[in-house]
């Protein structure tokens, strides 16, 4: 069964009005966590490449090597969870942060693309994964570490703003 459906959600990804480029975060994270993500990235198979300014390179070994070069660079780590669906990482510390880009998103597969993503990142991590519109900050959809699936997250935001 699927963490999510099309029709639950596909308001809340809809390009025309939440932004092409929603982000994705997961909140107070470390360097072990950035490298756990490596990792996971690594073992999965997933197709991924790296760069600098440009420059796509090796992914270094160590996170650290990719964190501390961030200063003063553009540096990106690009995922593919399947061939049709990108997630774009920008490393810096404290926060993991990619986007994904709406356009791929539509329909319950690319939904269920997304979600297995951000759970196996929520998964690795222990940690809540969340989804909210660009540049924006009211979460949409997001992992729940305690029920180990992705939620809806909108609704229960605007529920409790109201209630």
């Amino acid at each position: 069964m699927p963490d999510l459906l099309w029709d639950d959600v596909r308001e809340w990804l809809d390009p025309e009005v939440n932004g092409t480029l929603p982000d994705v975060c997961v909140p107070n994270t470390t360097r072990a966590d950035w490298q756990a993500v490596v990792e996971l990235v690594r073992s999965k198979g997933w197709a991924y490449e790296y760069s600098v300014d440009g420059r796509v390179l090796r992914l270094p070994h160590r996170v650290e090597d990719m964190l501390d070069l961030r200063h003063g660079h553009g540096v990106t780590l690009r995922v593919w969870p399947s061939p049709d669906v990108l997630a774009i990482f920008r490393p810096y510390d404290g926060q993991i942060d990619f986007d994904v880009d709406l356009r791929e998103l539509q329909g319950q597969q690319r939904l269920e693309v997304l979600c297995q993503f951000m759970r196996a990142i929520g998964r690795r991590l222990g940690k809540p994964v969340v989804m909210t519109s660009e540049g924006d900050t009211v979460p949409l959809i997001g992992y729940d570490v305690q029920v180990n699936r992705v939620v809806m997250l909108a609704g229960l935001v605007q529920a409790a703003a109201t209630g």
